[in-house]
């Protein structure tokens, strides 16, 4: 009889089981300046430049529905996704690789659909389609991004270097791109088998923010522009709880967002009441926002104040304080990464 312990991967969820498995993974390269646990790997081959990489995997049915995903914003969106992790470390994005497994509901035209998508974003973005890989598939699209980029040598910020004191900021709003994606549910249901148009008058910007968001380049340019390099910086692809949880692990240290200073778009504040949902746990734990979660010195607020687009939401604090949401009446909740979990069946 075979006694070996049996865990299942949804009981660890996504971060849980990838800490696993990697937790004695040890780099022994000297180009390797920093390996797995951050937004890209960092890898330094010159004096002067440092190497940025990171990867995504998409897979239809988990991270996407084709029953209402458009397949020109579907490559959009997964280059985004995986430059926006570029972005986040504070380095620019060079060259992605693209590779795709693909199951025979899919003919030629479909595919090519899928790359003029990707090529818009690499063209917006000014990055360069390089190579990558095709194979079939038995259970629908999986598609694999593998993204570079650059930052001057020093010049990466890591999610593992926030200070006590440090301001929290965000970049634009929080949630809409989870109310998107539950306005589009919401229509698929009410028009399944039924000779009926889905209604999204009034609902443009949240339905953009889901199906074709954009990364944060600018920001990153104003912070350049304006001499702010932030202690740390982290892309909100899985919840603003989640994001700031990696950051206070990361960092050893504690945090207070208040409930109040949460920037939310009046679109996503009516989808919530539409469909009786919390509106800050849409903006908490919704994810796929692609935003921009940094932290700067408290002596840096004045400037970062005046970039348009940027919130200060709240402020880093001693690991023995964890890290919780002050509500409007000033209690306060501890920050749970409730954000989306793969392995769930």
């Amino acid at each position: 009889m075979n006694t070996t312990k049996r865990t299942e991967i949804s009981s660890l969820g996504e971060f849980g089981f990838i800490e696993r498995l990697t937790k004695d993974i040890t780099p022994v390269n000297k180009e390797t300046v920093k390996g797995i646990g951050d937004d890209a790997a960092i890898l330094q081959f010159s004096n002067d430049e440092e190497v940025l990489i990171t990867t995504d995997l998409f897979m239809e049915g988990v991270h996407f529905d084709l029953t209402y995903f458009p397949l020109k914003h579907l490559g959009y969106k997964v280059v985004v996704a995986n430059i926006s992790d570029i972005y986040a470390m504070n380095g620019t994005p060079k060259q992605i690789t693209v590779s795709l497994g693909i199951s025979r509901k899919f003919c030629i035209e479909d595919v090519e659909e899928l790359y003029s998508g990707m090529r818009l974003a690499c063209e917006q973005y000014g990055v360069d389609i390089v190579g990558g890989d095709t194979t079939s598939s038995l259970t629908g699209l999986a598609i694999s991004i593998t993204a570079t980029g650059t930052a001057p040598k020093g010049t990466a910020v890591r999610r593992s270097t926030a200070k006590e004191t440090d301001l929290i900021c965000v970049t634009g709003n929080l949630g809409a791109a989870y109310m998107g994606l539950q306005l589009l549910e919401r229509e698929k249901i009410a028009t399944a088998d039924k000779d009926l148009q889905p209604d999204f008058s009034g609902k443009e910007y949240i339905l953009e923010r889901q199906l074709k968001p954009e990364a944060r380049r600018d920001i990153v340019e104003m912070l350049h522009a304006n001499g702010i390099k932030p202690t740390s910086m982290i892309d909100v692809s899985d919840g603003l709880s989640s994001e700031l949880l990696h950051i206070c692990k990361s960092s050893n240290v504690g945090c207070r967002v208040y409930e109040e200073k949460i920037p939310i778009d009046y679109q996503t504040a009516i989808m919530a009441e539409e469909m009786n949902m919390n509106l800050y746990t849409a903006a908490m734990n919704g994810g796929e926002d692609y935003e921009l979660l940094f932290t700067v010195p408290l002596t840096m607020h004045d400037q970062v104040k005046k970039i348009k687009g940027v919130s200060v939401i709240g402020y880093i604090t001693k690991p023995e304080l964890g890290a919780a949401l002050v509500s409007n009446d000033g209690k306060e909740f501890e920050l749970q990464a409730q954000g989306w979990n793969a392995f769930k069946p």
